[in-house]
């Protein structure tokens, strides 16, 4: 660990060939961050000490030392990286009818199953795409997803089965045919199982979460898995907060911690089609009930001593500490649509990201007819690739565009009218990387973060300043 304490200082001003650094006012009594928007460095900074820093200090001196360091990694992580998992749907249709899902209605009322034989020949020109790409030893992701996945188990099942040593699986699920004899052999087999649960109540849960008859019992089929998963390490929660739920999520984190849930993701719903649109909270309601359910999970975790983290605000806490050890790619720009992962249709059509299933011009081509390979070099996956914040307005000149990447390219196409635009809750993620600061001024961040997170290996600090101005950026090797 690299530790530069501050000593004399060094004149410094804010222009010229120097690094740009931004003040940040991020709403605490006695500190404020200070950002270059560039490189994603950061420092947190009394208030009554930024003339210092601005002015003259050995933080400015050993940034500037460090910041070709810093800017390589970042451009690293925003052009560098290469596939490691797919999004892959075995079937078009769901037994669902949410009114927020990005993909269309006649696809999930009608589409198509994919045969058995099928998804076995696509996990292994997966296997041999992947093979290609990645390190040695190292095994790629395949994340069953929908629609709903287990309306085609059998499949499902026999894929699983077939490849259990080659890839890393996960389902995604509104649990509704989690039967008992299936939850066991996802288990068995150490299948990652992501569920959907979107109130505190079954009247909440199914204003937006729905059978095509009516609601059904879909809230006590999620309640029945999650105590059959009581204790299981690899399975999570998605909330999509909705206008229908949204004064609601601080009783939804109780209800996931009741069940002893290891994780959860707490997602604003995307806008890439109109019936999203429809249920969207507006970024000004938003942050306060998300801001207050992370305080109420931490008040649990204190309580209990069971951590659950957040996934997505811990990814925006990463971004901050850790730039490359973030472990969703939504939050970067270009995202990791396309680059850092793909999703494969049932036809076999190949998209940038599931969130553009459906929308036909963003298809690159299809896994049986012109491959992965040409998939990737197509212009469909280049028009998500290309997207790059520091090329538009505002976000070109948004001092926390690398913690933030105006996602999404999607919602941002269809919903703001092309990739040139900002996504849907531009004030949103303004707000929760202000809250991020707060917690690391406050020596709070680990609490919301996995266990060990900075333990990996390859993890060192690049740079660390200790006194009344502070600052640190933790990196991956």
């Amino acid at each position: 660990m690299n530790t530069t304490a501050i000593g004399a200082a060094t004149p410094f001003v804010n222009t010229g060939g120097g690094p740009l650094l931004v003040p940040l006012e991020i709403g605490h009594p006695s500190h404020m961050a200070v950002v270059d928007p560039d490189t994603a460095y950061w420092a947190i900074v009394r208030k009554d000490r930024l003339a210092d820093l601005l002015t003259g200090s050995n933080v400015v001196q050993d940034y500037r030392q460090r910041m070709e360091e810093c800017a390589t990694e970042m451009d690293q992580l925003r052009f560098g990286l290469k596939p490691s998992a797919v999004y892959f749907n075995p079937t078009d249709r769901c037994n669902l009818d949410c009114s927020y899902c990005y993909i269309p209605r006649d696809m999930r009322r009608g589409g198509e199953h994919m045969t058995e034989t099928r998804l076995l020949e696509s996990l292994g020109l997966l296997r041999d795409y992947f093979s290609r790409h990645m390190p040695r030893g190292r095994r790629p992701r395949v994340i069953f997803h929908g629609a709903e996945p287990l309306l085609n188990f059998k499949a499902v099942r026999a894929g699983i089965h077939a490849f259990k040593d080659e890839f890393l699986f996960g389902v995604q699920t509104n649990a509704t045919l989690l039967d008992d004899a299936t939850l066991d052999f996802l288990t068995t087999h150490q299948v990652s199982i992501g569920l959907s649960l979107d109130g505190p109540t079954a009247e909440i849960n199914n204003r937006t979460r729905k059978g095509w008859q009516g609601p059904g019992t879909v809230h006590q089929s999620v309640l029945h898995a999650m105590e059959r998963l009581r204790g299981y390490p690899g399975y999570s929660v998605i909330v999509t907060i909705t206008r229908e739920n949204v004064e609601m999520l601080s009783s939804v984190v109780e209800l996931l911690h009741a069940h002893g849930v290891p994780g959860c993701l707490l997602n604003a719903t995307r806008c890439t089609l109109p019936g999203a649109r429809e249920v969207r909270v507006g970024d000004e309601e938003l942050a306060g009930p998300f801001i207050r359910a992370l305080e109420r999970n931490d008040e649990l975790f204190h309580q209990t001593g069971h951590k659950m983290v957040v996934a997505n605000f811990a990814n925006i806490l990463l971004a901050i500490l850790a730039p490359t050890a973030r472990r969703l790619m939504c939050d970067i720009s270009p995202c990791g649509g396309g680059r850092a992962f793909f999703a494969l249709a049932a036809n076999g059509d190949l998209f940038p990201c599931s969130e553009f299933i459906g929308l036909e011009s963003f298809c690159g081509g299809n896994l049986f007819r012109e491959g992965i390979d040409q998939a990737m070099a197509s212009p469909a996956f280049a028009t998500v690739t290309g997207r790059n914040v520091d090329r538009f307005n505002p976000c070109g000149r948004c001092a926390i565009r690398h913690y933030c990447g105006s996602p999404c390219p999607a919602e941002a196409h269809e919903m703001n009218g092309g990739m040139d635009q900002i996504g849907a809750f531009c004030h949103f993620y303004e707000e929760q990387v202000r809250y991020a600061f707060r917690l690391i001024a406050d020596g709070r961040a680990n609490d919301f973060l996995w266990q060990d997170w900075d333990a990996a290996d390859g993890m060192e600090t690049v740079i660390d300043f200790s006194g009344s101005i502070t600052g640190s950026s933790l990196h991956m090797a």
